[in-house]
């Protein structure tokens, strides 16, 4: 079995480029899945959001899911990580 990557560098990956932490998992098909929902309810509440709402207000969908998977793509590396280390040698 291969070493898995340091969790925290999937973690600075996957705050810097949304679905590259999945892609470093090893689970390229997962990080297309979460960069396609981000964009899309990006677009949509950009597109349904009041004019005087904020930027960030207008792309809240597409930030939510972005930081789903942050969090999707951390736990995972911590898992892999966990196993690799406590596995059998």
């Amino acid at each position: 079995m291969k070493k898995p990557l340091n969790p925290i560098l999937i973690l600075i990956t996957a705050v810097l480029l949304p679905g590259m932490g999945q892609v470093l998992n090893r689970q390229p098909l997962r990080g297309l899945i979460f960069v396609f929902f981000i964009v899309l309810l990006g677009a949509f509440t950009l597109k349904t959001a009041a004019p005087e709402v904020s930027f960030v207000g207008k792309m809240s969908g597409g930030l939510f899911v972005w930081a789903m998977a942050i969090f999707d793509a951390y736990k995972t590396a911590r898992i892999r990580a966990a196993v690799w280390e406590h596995g059998p040698k």
